[in-house]
């Protein structure tokens, strides 16, 4: 719900959907004071929308003008979400794409796919107002999509909070943007998006804006467990995070959904907002998962994993090595950002490696001393950040870091306070003499 002109700290006034109940349910009011107590510092967070730099760098990407976009924060989708609508875009290529909540992403969206395969973008909004002035938005920039009015008029026998009144959705869909209805509806109305995932495509995705948010949090749990064939991670770069969800598996069974286990939800529901504001989340002020850490063991694995076939492929006679790479493409195509390497270290090898939910880049190096190094590129989470740690897998030692949502690992054999010095020299932040952990 974003106007291209600045729009106010508070999403549009739900008075204005004239075809909308207005009962309240007393739980639903309970939820809403409830996460408004302990939800203040994500919207606080979200107030500055990301850099106009990059925002700038975004709309240069499309080739719009620095103006086709407002100031970007509060309701309206900040720079961290459009841009992984566009990389997801150019990545699947898709055909379809549904949008629940108009606006800026529909700008962002639909120039995206006039760039990358034509596909058609069928958007949602509760606001009849705002449909139109959207449309003409995305005229005033010859872009066009199909931007309807859904009220929200209806309710999901699985969610609370009232939910669009969708009419002519694609039977088949290649990407889900989730930008609405408001949390101001109900904290965990979003989760109601999941009417729509038996729809996608083998290679869908699914991209839900605000995913640090305390109900978001919630709505992400209940989706990992609900359809365990699409892989969802959160994505901590720009103000508010962004979940994505990618199918893999169309043959897993969807989990069971009885009314037993839907009593058993809304009981869950009702102890988790008493915990959460007993537990005081808000202290934590932090953007990573819920209830589930960061972990590196996967990420480590596919390390060394990708280290292994690196080795393989020098020893093979019929296998060829690639030493030519375009990181500009690499980043257009994949997403993975690659790290300023010395001019005196010399790549031999550089291939495309699939990780479970995504593409990673594995490269094969060799420094002045003769040494072989593997370097590791994926989107993930660990508990590292911009000051490499060290582990250990087999007789391998691995250095990795963290750089915005980007993760890299560098693999070698010998001295860990070596690969450990050698890894710090392409870390935004130096090593240590000493490994910080093993």
């Amino acid at each position: 719900m974003t106007s291209r002109d600045l729009t106010g700290f508070l999403s549009l006034n739900e008075a204005t959907i004239a075809t909308a109940s207005r009962s309240r349910r007393l739980s639903d009011m309970a939820w809403r004071i409830g996460f408004g107590a302990i939800g203040w510092p994500w919207l606080l967070a979200s107030l500055s929308g990301g850099r106009p730099a990059d925002k700038r760098a975004l709309l240069d990407e499309l080739g719009l003008p620095h103006n086709a976009l407002p100031h970007l924060g509060s309701w309206k989708a900040d720079v961290g979400f459009l841009r992984h609508i566009v990389r997801e875009i150019a990545r699947v290529r898709p055909a379809h794409v549904v949008e629940l909540g108009a606006g800026a992403s529909s700008l962002i969206a639909a120039r995206a796919l006039q760039l990358h395969g034509g596909g058609r973008l069928h958007s949602f909004d509760q606001h009849g107002g705002f449909v139109d002035a959207t449309r003409q938005w995305l005229a005033d920039h010859t872009i066009d999509a199909d931007i309807s009015h859904a009220p929200l008029t209806h309710e999901s026998a699985d969610w609370p909070g009232r939910w669009y009144a969708l009419e002519r959705v694609p039977e088949r869909i290649d990407m889900i943007i989730i930008d609405g209805p408001p949390w101001s509806v109900h904290p965990l109305v979003r989760g109601a998006a999941d009417s729509l995932f038996a729809r996608l495509s083998p290679d869908g995705v699914v991209l839900l804006d605000d995913a640090a948010r305390p109900g978001e949090r919630i709505v992400a749990q209940r989706w990992r467990a609900r359809w365990p064939h699409i892989d969802f991670r959160l994505m901590r770069d720009g103000t508010k995070g962004t979940l994505v969800g990618r199918r893999r598996d169309p043959t897993t069974p969807v989990a069971n959904d009885n009314e037993e286990g839907r009593t058993w939800r809304h009981m869950r529901r009702a102890a988790a907002i008493v915990a959460l504001l007993a537990t005081g989340w808000i202290t934590r002020g932090e953007l990573g998962e819920f209830p589930q850490s960061a972990q590196a063991s996967s990420f480590l694995d596919e390390a060394a994993a990708s280290r292994r076939a690196g080795l393989l492929r020098q020893d093979m006679a019929s296998q060829i090595e690639s030493a030519a790479f375009d990181p500009q493409e690499i980043e257009r195509v994949t997403g993975i950002v690659l790290p300023e390497l010395p001019d005196d270290w010399r790549v031999t090898d550089v291939q495309v490696f699939p990780t479970n939910d995504s593409p990673a880049i594995a490269m094969t190096i060799v420094t002045p001393r003769k040494e072989t190094l593997s370097l590791f590129a994926d989107r993930a989470e660990t508990p590292a950040e911009a000051t490499p740690l060290v582990a250990r897998r087999a007789s391998e030692v691995v250095a990795y870091w963290e750089v915005g949502t980007m993760a890299y690992a560098l693999t070698g054999q010998g001295d860990t306070r070596r690969i450990l010095h050698l890894a710090g020299t392409i870390a935004p932040a130096s090593g240590q003499d000493a490994p910080l952990r093993l």
